[in-house]
């Protein structure tokens, strides 16, 4: 037989979780045609002898609702193995949207995710008003990767409300009964789903709460209704994690889909210190699972957290009104003012201002921030702390902060753990990855363009956990389980995930011993010329999307066989099996 093609000899990692072994993946059309030890020939072939070939990765959580509108690339994720991407988490976005309220929608975008406004207004054309329309132009789009969509809460709610959705009033019954119409519409054009949230830190750039921060049961309930008309899908939440106990918001939505039979996955967040709140939400999960349900808590591989620097959105001064003098001078003018004494001695000895994303009430937590080397090491050492290292020099922490920020010619970057870091460690994360109602995701792509860059989680699974790590080690095929076939079936995205024939050709070559993540970087590649953080690694030999590779050795190809996911999909019948 004649393919499109063959990937020989390689270590199959069937991404079910089953032991590896050595064999040929032939493509035909986009699919898996044939596994084991394949004759024919084929267009093009690849040597993976000594490789692992794997499924390509799904993200469950990212934010590429504009990137996808404006790039043919969704990096960082796309280099690191991830071939599916679901976006519209935590019901922020861009649709549907009246053309009176894109202003609206864009202040919100610029608080939550951090996307510079004006990116927004250069990259966004805005030929939709509606969700189908959206999703029309995310598919008149090639990019490399898939991408599939989740309803967002909040832009549906200021399209059904106006001004009173934005003042967050309550939805009367005929705003309720819009709002199920309108998610039924949502899925029955294509959306997994709909996504929902009620964490504190998320607000518009004004300052303002999100639309859907104070939503009634009546509300989400409706919504839930609305997805289930159209035959169902997932509902995605994040609790109010900064509350400590989130347990009343998750319960509400509990029920709603225990009423009305839907999937929920929910942001589960693992304190550093103090109560550990996070096993309240587990055993929420327990209870309505065991009750029926079908709920999953969403959990991040390593810290999750902020990076910050002088080219970045944030640093511990960037409030300190002797630093905003200075803050608009490039770069290394700025750093030539910060070395001169006089200056360093005039910003150290003023006080914070007002203003700065929610998330900069983080920026002096020195406990817990450590310079980010290369290779960045995401599970450092006590030791290594700002607030360790100041006491060893003798220094206040601001100070060693302050000296941190200016290394590299200004270039330095600085972690800042926030959480999933507990005592110093990221055993408790280790503790969950085996369970069967946790699954990986919160990779934030396309999002906090200027503070996260947490899209390369899947390298650090490959590399950290199911490689290097002492304690707690994941078996390889453990480690791609969580990021292929896991998600996958949590999005309701049965043809993807997993080494089999009649499934979806997303494919990854990978050396494993060679895999490596390389620290951040800023790229200046948004429209208008926006800044965002970059992430590559090394190890990734071949991925490939629909049968086309993307990239060979971590250099992208022209190929961009990347398609828009329109709604759940099943896993490939056995009869289609067979005749494939």
């Amino acid at each position: 037989m004649a393919f499109d093609l063959i990937i020989r000899n390689g270590t199959i990692v069937d991404g079910l979780g089953g032991e590896p072994y050595v064999g040929d993946v032939a493509v035909s059309d986009g699919v898996i045609a044939a596994i084991g030890t394949v004759d024919g020939t084929a267009t093009r072939e690849i040597d993976a002898t000594g490789l692992l070939v794997t499924p390509g990765f799904v993200d469950l959580h990212t934010h590429y609702d504009g990137q996808a509108i404006w790039s043919d690339r969704m990096t960082p994720s796309s280099a690191h193995g991830v071939t599916t991407a679901v976006m519209g988490n935590c019901g922020v976005g861009f649709a549907p949207c009246r053309p009176e309220d894109h202003d609206t929608l864009v202040d919100l975008m610029a608080g939550v995710e951090d996307i510079p406004g004006v990116v927004m207004v250069d990259g966004l054309p805005w030929t939709w008003e509606t969700f189908p329309e959206f999703l029309d132009a995310l598919d008149a789009r090639d990019r490399d990767i898939d991408v599939a969509s989740l309803l967002p809460h909040s832009p549906l709610r200021v399209y059904v409300m106006g001004r009173r959705g934005v003042d967050r009033e309550p939805a009367t019954a005929e705003d309720l009964a819009l709002m199920r119409k309108l998610a039924a519409e949502a899925v029955e054009v294509g959306a997994l789903g709909f996504a929902s949230s009620r964490l504190t830190l998320h607000k518009s750039e004004s300052g303002q709460p999100i639309p859907s921060f104070e939503a009634g049961r009546d509300e989400i309930e409706a919504i839930a209704r609305g997805v289930k008309d159209a035959g169902g899908g997932l509902i995605q939440f994040v609790p109010d994690l900064v509350a400590g106990d989130y347990g009343p918001a998750l319960q509400t939505v509990f029920d709603v889909a225990e009423d009305v039979e839907l999937p929920v996955t929910f942001t589960l967040a693992i304190g550093n210190a103090g109560d550990p709140f996070f096993l309240d939400g587990l055993n929420l999960v327990e209870k309505s699972n065991a009750a029926g349900g079908d709920v999953t808590a969403q959990v991040f591989p390593r810290p999750i957290g902020l990076v910050i620097g002088l080219e970045l959105s944030g640093n511990p001064f960037v409030t300190y009104p002797s630093y905003q003098a200075i803050a608009e001078l490039p770069l290394p003018e700025r750093v030539a003012e910060m070395c001169k004494p006089e200056v360093r001695q005039r910003i150290l000895a003023d006080k914070p201002g007002s203003g700065g994303h929610p998330l900069m009430f983080a920026a002096q937590a020195f406990d817990w921030m450590f310079p980010l080397g290369d290779p960045p090491n995401y599970e450092p050492p006590r030791s290594e702390s700002i607030a360790s290292r100041a006491a060893a020099r003798g220094v206040s922490p601001l100070e060693e902060a302050y000296d941190r920020l200016l290394d590299d010619d200004g270039h330095a970057m600085l972690l800042i753990t926030l959480a999933n870091f507990r005592d110093a460690s990221l055993d408790a994360v280790a503790e969950l990855f085996h369970r069967e109602d946790v699954v990986l995701g919160l990779g934030d792509g396309g999002a906090h363009y200027g503070m996260i860059c947490d899209a390369s989680f899947p390298t650090y699974m490959l590399a950290h956990w199911a490689r290097d790590r002492a304690t707690g080690r994941l078996s390889v095929a453990e480690a791609v389980r969580e990021l292929t076939s896991a998600p996958a079936r949590v999005a309701g995205l049965g043809d993807r995930g997993r080494i089999a024939v009649g499934y979806k050709a997303d494919l990854n070559v990978i050396d494993h011993a060679a895999v490596r993540l390389h620290k951040p970087v800023v790229a200046r590649d948004l429209p208008a010329g926006g800044r965002r953080l970059d992430q590559t690694a090394d190890g990734y030999v071949a991925t490939v999307v629909s049968g086309q590779i993307i990239a060979e050795h971590g250099v992208p190809t022209a190929a961009r066989p990347g398609r828009l996911v329109r709604g759940r999909q099943p896993s490939p019948t056995p009869g289609a099996m067979a005749a494939s």
